[in-house]
């Protein structure tokens, strides 16, 4: 399998880029690569590159662009889901890799009611989100927002189809029959912290025009919850 190497756009110019330090080191001293090797970059802006390597050595390395492509990797709709900041961290962690792995556009870290901390650690985050855009293919970095009171969300104007999940819904409607109702559009999908949603957010969110919907009769962790949700969303966003 052929490594990625991430460069932000501000590192591409008049044809060259230069790999950050860190890329550079791993290409360089992990990898071996030499000049005249052909890598593949992406810049996290949707664009992905074969770069011929003009330099390579301990004070970095650099190359040419050989070819491009864009948006190599990425949805044709805008995937959003919303998930309560958890107490444990790392569990949320999971959830960002796995949100990038599986095409969500946009990742926006929810307070509500029951959440218990607000607080996230961004650089580790943004490492979290460089690595699993290289490891899946993708060539266009997630937005990741600051965490955001879920009552400002709800009443947010959102193109196409807003859903939040609930454990406590009814059996009806699922979400993979609420999605297959719907033509291919952006979608909007909420999952609760720790202890899910309370029952006055899921009124709030009805009364602003949001589907309740249910991941099945088992109960699951929030993290996993919102991962089943992206991959429900993904799977049918490519049918």
């Amino acid at each position: 399998m052929t490594t990625t190497f991430f460069a932000p756009p501000d590192y591409i110019a008049d044809g060259r880029i230069v790999l950050p330090d860190d890329e550079a080191r791993h290409a360089v001293r992990a990898l071996r690569h030499s000049v005249g090797d052909e890598i593949v970059v992406v810049d996290g802006a949707g664009g992905r590159y074969r770069v011929r390597l003009t330099e390579a050595d301990k004070r970095g390395a650099a190359g040419e662009i050989v070819g491009t492509e864009r948006d190599v990797g990425e949805p044709t709709h805008r995937l959003i889901i919303g998930l309560g900041v958890l107490k444990n961290a790392g569990r949320f962690e999971t959830f960002v890799e796995k949100a990038v792995e599986l095409g969500v556009t946009d990742i926006v870290p929810l307070v509500t009611e029951r959440t218990e901390r607000s607080i996230l650690k961004a650089k580790r985050l943004d490492n979290i989100l460089i690595a699993a855009l290289k490891q899946s293919g993708r060539s266009r970095l997630p937005t990741l927002t600051n965490p955001q009171p879920l009552a400002d969300r709800l009443v947010e104007h959102a193109e196409g189809l807003r859903i939040l999940c609930h454990e406590a819904a009814d059996p009806e409607p699922l979400l993979p029959r609420v999605l297959a109702r719907n033509p291919a559009q952006d979608i909007t999908i909420l999952v609760g912290p720790e202890g899910g949603f309370s029952d006055s957010e899921v009124a709030d969110a009805e009364v602003a025009g949001w589907t309740v919907a249910s991941l099945g009769p088992r109960r699951l962790r929030a993290e996993t919850a919102a991962i089943a949700a992206a991959s429900v969303a993904m799977l049918h966003k490519s049918l």
